[in-house]
């Protein structure tokens, strides 16, 4: 058909075949009587191997030694291996990479490979959450969203470490009272847990230019049983679960769909956060039981606090870290190290427990230090 003045594209539209095979049938057939040609399939490989001259891979292997053994920058790899070659003006010296392909053949590669940790357990610095006795909140705050009217939008959003229990609601600039507000009627729903954990935002912690001073928040959480924890400033992976639901929530809500008001804006993530408590709870067989919440409870940020407060912290080059306004020294060998801090109340004493990753379930006492809250009234 091409002999015949077919054009190509329309002989492979006919005979249902690329034209790419159109074009290689042409060119095999070139110059040729039909009957002659040779149409079986051909091995795509090949048909010169250029390898390289077994004494040179003898000469690369000797090489390699000889530089492991006496070379005064101690490099030995494929690099320092053609250098070798090109100062000896060995002729024809093989490259870079036919040397790597050659000590990888020969088995002349050395096995560094990167060491792989086993990660913690979820909630390793909490030694009641950790094996999944109890149950750990985690809270945070999205900020710097804005409708198109200009009406700004704030976010606080919640999650718990083993039921996956998500929270996300909607509003206009948050105060700590409104973060009380909104934690008072989720905990009412769902049960309180055994831990609520914050980072250090002033809404949740309290002013940080008084010492001695704990917000309502963290009020909340004593007059409920609840154990307040603060994730160390400036460190990845406390807030990991937290923070992961703020990034899904921006994006399957707020950037997903238009919003022209505040009101939309909380339908839309109610049905989102609906869905995901749906899916979590078929998910997750083993939830820890959450406490209901007390009947005829009210808030009383007068009342004496009690319990405790845990701040996870890293020490300084001296051993020491900064808790409540002050700087306590624990050990001067513990430098840059985590530590539990563990704020009692009833027997008005800090406790400081040694963190390590590589070993969570190690977590010895450093030191205990007597403390007392000064009592004063809280400015509500």
């Amino acid at each position: 058909m091409v002999r015949q003045g077919a054009p190509l594209r329309a002989v492979a539209r006919r005979a249902h075949v690329s034209l790419d095979t159109v074009q290689r049938w042409v060119a095999r057939a070139e110059g040729q009587r039909l009957d002659r040609v040779n149409w079986t399939d051909q091995a795509p490989i090949a048909h010169t191997i250029h390898r390289t001259a077994p004494r040179i891979e003898t000469l690369v292997l000797r090489l390699r030694r000889e530089l492991k053994d006496q070379s005064d920058l101690g490099e030995f790899g494929a690099h320092a291996i053609h250098r070798a070659l090109l100062a000896r003006a060995t002729p024809r010296p093989p490259g870079v990479r036919t040397i790597g392909r050659i000590l990888e053949r020969r088995g002349a590669l050395d096995g560094r490979r990167r060491v792989r940790r086993v990660p913690p357990p979820r909630g390793w610095y909490l030694p009641a959450a950790s094996p999944g006795d109890t149950e750990l909140d985690s809270f945070d705050v999205v900020a710097g969203l804005q409708l198109p009217d200009g009406t700004e939008v704030e976010v606080l959003t919640g999650t718990a470490l083993h039921s996956g229990l998500v929270g996300a609601w909607p509003s206009g600039p948050l105060t700590a009272r409104d973060i009380v507000t909104t934690l008072v009627a989720h905990w009412r729903d769902v049960g309180l847990p055994g831990y609520a954990q914050f980072d250090n935002d002033n809404r949740f912690q309290g002013p940080h230019q008084h010492a001695d001073t704990l917000g309502r928040v963290i009020r909340l959480c004593l007059g409920l049983g609840i154990v307040p924890v603060f994730a160390p400033p400036r460190e990845p992976g406390f807030q990991n679960g937290v923070e992961n639901l703020n990034g899904r929530w921006q994006e399957k809500v707020w950037a997903r769909f238009d919003h022209q008001s505040l009101a939309g804006l909380c339908a839309r993530s109610a049905r989102y956060v609906a869905a995901s408590r749906q899916r979590a709870a078929a998910s997750h067989e083993r939830i820890p039981a959450r406490t209901p919440f007390p009947v005829g409870w009210r808030l009383d940020l007068q009342a004496p606090l009690q319990g405790r407060v845990i701040f996870i912290r890293r020490t300084t080059e001296y051993g020491a870290v900064s808790l409540l306004g002050h700087m306590f020294r624990i050990d001067p060998q513990w430098c840059h190290r985590l530590v539990r801090c563990e704020v009692h109340f009833d027997r008005q004493c800090i406790r400081f427990y040694a963190l390590r990753r590589a070993q969570p379930e190690a977590q010895p006492l450093l030191r205990e230090m007597r403390y007392r809250l000064p009592a004063r009234r809280f400015k509500e």
